[in-house]
């Protein structure tokens, strides 16, 4: 069994990993120079939710102006030309941020939203915070394999948000979280914002590849005693392949983006047709890369949603090494696919091809999907706010892997390419994916993180605003897409005004949701109730160490002599097995 020599006698080995020396400046210094996996996961934690609270404002700025649909009209009065347009919603920030226009302020907007959501925040989150917290902790180590690497990967990561946030108080970019040349290497010509965002996305670039780094030392070589590859929890194989793709791929991207600010600053012909240089190319560079980097984002929240429906239905995880080696699976074809981003750029021929490898990606995904709805079938399934985020998973990711289909079909994606449709789809599948599994995430391993336990009532409430929400903002866009509503306009015709308000009022329902986790976390830490070593009654081994664990993890090292999901014939250690009853064995 998975086991460790007695450690439910509290902290008579030594204190949390939240203790540390006398004195506000001594705690804080310590804290930025600390080795310590978990404190590193922690402060990654509060600092990847920081950046997204900062792109979620820049998306509610975005569905604010979309709430009518204003246009410039221009009249032709006797040999003069007169433009009259309405009041735009978003001129209150057009002093602030410089602008012409508030249609450029609208430009900016998105794509701070954009470079900020991804770059800053849906990168990272998973792998840096719950993945830095817990990959050590569920392999029975001390650490990662490489503690000064980790430390350096979080002050990169840092300084690259240190660095784009500077260029957005510089008044932000209008390109589109992109980059698309030659628009990046021509647009805000008196000023280098667009090479300090460049910049940014550029150095967090590093931060991936030393994490990814890390993680694939640290799996290799320090795994407990008796625990073999498929003794390992899903999730840890989830963040092994999300590591591969990391440090495999983001190279190309470091390159790319360097590319760019050469070209932006010397004048150097690479993509810029003006100069000799091929924009179609860098589409191909940046994609090679941001294609497989959406499973850097969706892998390690499939992993998160094996956990909780195994942990949260008592039930044996369905398929263990189908999903394990759809993880590698998915990790492969991810770097095979990147041109159906580029239909509308490339050949009949290359495109026929990259249409026929896309549906590959349906494969691996759906063999993860069938495996866990088969995991619910006869579980005892416990309705608690992990697992109803799993379910929440399981209905808003399916219609985003769904509605990928048309896209990656030649004729229908020439018809949908630049909607709303495709914006609705990515959606589904980063935050409809990512972000829900993310927030079911902590909210199983916030007591272990954290030592104190949470309100249902109030997660439960939030997630169903979450639920509510994130469907009336994004399921409409699905008809605003099919009807031809392309993306990136601040302005459009009467006809789409109905379902832009939905889609809206959705966004401020959205942000009800986490504004009542955030109260709810926040009680939490004030004054919740101590949690256990095993409130959920899991098997793997970070419930085997203190609620919140000593510095080392364990107090003794580890024994793995049983699986992750054995609950049909495995007591979970520290937790009463009346409050945790085993399901009948089928």
């Amino acid at each position: 069994m998975m086991t460790t020599l007695d450690t439910h006698d509290s902290h008579a080995h030594g204190g949390s990993y939240f203790d540390g020396p006398p004195g506000l400046l001594a705690k804080i210094w310590q804290w930025m120079t600390t080795v310590d996996h978990k404190k590193i996961g922690v402060m990654y934690l509060f600092a990847v939710l920081f950046m997204f609270f900062l792109g979620g404002m820049a998306a509610l700025a975005v569905r604010y102006e979309l709430l009518d649909p204003v246009r410039t009209v221009t009249e032709l009065q006797g040999t003069e030309l007169v433009e009259s347009t309405t009041g735009q919603r978003l001129a209150f920030l057009q002093d602030i941020m410089n602008a012409k226009s508030p249609n450029e302020v609208y430009n900016r907007m998105f794509t701070l939203h954009g470079a900020v959501m991804v770059f800053m925040f849906i990168v990272p989150s998973i792998p840096a915070s719950l993945g830095n917290f817990f990959l050590p902790i569920m392999l029975g180590a001390k650490d990662v394999a490489f503690p000064r690497l980790n430390l350096m990967s979080w002050w990169i990561y840092v300084i690259g948000c240190l660095i784009g946030v500077f260029s957005i108080l510089l008044g932000g970019v209008d390109t589109g979280w992109t980059f698309y040349t030659p628009y990046s290497t021509t647009t805000d010509a008196d000023h280098y914002r667009v090479v300090l965002m460049v910049l940014a996305a550029f150095v967090l670039g590093f931060s991936s590849i030393l994490t990814g780094m890390n993680f694939v030392v640290t799996v290799h070589k320090l795994r407990a005693p008796g625990m073999g590859w498929f003794d390992m929890p899903l999730f840890i194989w989830a963040l092994y392949a999300t590591s591969i793709i990391q440090v495999l791929a983001t190279p190309v991207i470091g390159i790319t983006l360097l590319l760019l600010i050469l070209e932006r600053t010397m004048k150097i012909g690479i993509f810029d047709p003006s100069m000799g240089g091929d924009p179609v190319l860098y589409q191909h560079f940046f994609w090679f890369y941001s294609h497989p980097v959406v499973y850097v984002m969706i892998l390690p929240a499939m992993g998160i949603i094996s956990e909780l429906l195994a942990i949260h239905a008592r039930k044996h995880i369905f398929g263990y090494r189908a999903i394990a080696f759809s993880s590698l699976g998915i990790a492969a074809v991810s770097f095979l696919v990147w041109g159906h981003h580029i239909f509308t750029a490339m050949g009949e021929l290359a495109a026929v091809l990259f249409s026929a490898l896309t549906f590959l990606v349906a494969i691996p995904t759906a063999i993860k999907v069938f495996n866990w709805v088969a995991t619910l079938y006869k579980g005892s399934i416990v309705l608690n706010t992990p697992m109803c985020y799993a379910l929440m998973f399981l209905f808003t990711f399916t219609i985003g892997g769904l509605t990928g289909l048309p896209l990656a079909t030649l004729s229908t994606d020439l018809h949908l390419h630049d909607t709303y449709y495709v914006v609705a789809h990515f959606h589904y599948v980063m935050m409809g994916g990512t972000v829900i599994a993310f927030m079911g995430g902590i909210h199983h391993w916030w007591p272990k993180m954290f030592g104190k336990m949470y309100s249902e009532t109030g997660g439960l409430i939030g997630c169903a605003l979450v639920f509510i929400g994130f469907n009336l903002t994004f399921f409409t866009q699905f008809f605003l897409g099919t009807q031809g509503m392309p993306r990136r306009y601040a302005n459009y015709v009467d006809e789409f005004q109905t379902l832009h308000e939905i889609s809206t009022y959705g966004s401020w329902i959205l942000l009800a949701g986490f504004l009542v986790h955030l109260v709810t976390f926040i009680m939490s830490l004030v004054g919740g109730e101590k949690a256990s070593a095993n409130p959920w009654g899991g098997l793997t081994l970070e419930w085997e160490c203190e609620s919140p664990p000593i510095e080392h993890n364990f107090h003794h090292e580890p024994i793995v002599k049983h699986g992750p999901y054995d609950f049909e014939s495995v007591v979970p250690p520290h937790c009463d097995p009346k409050d945790y009853p085993l399901p009948q064995s089928h």
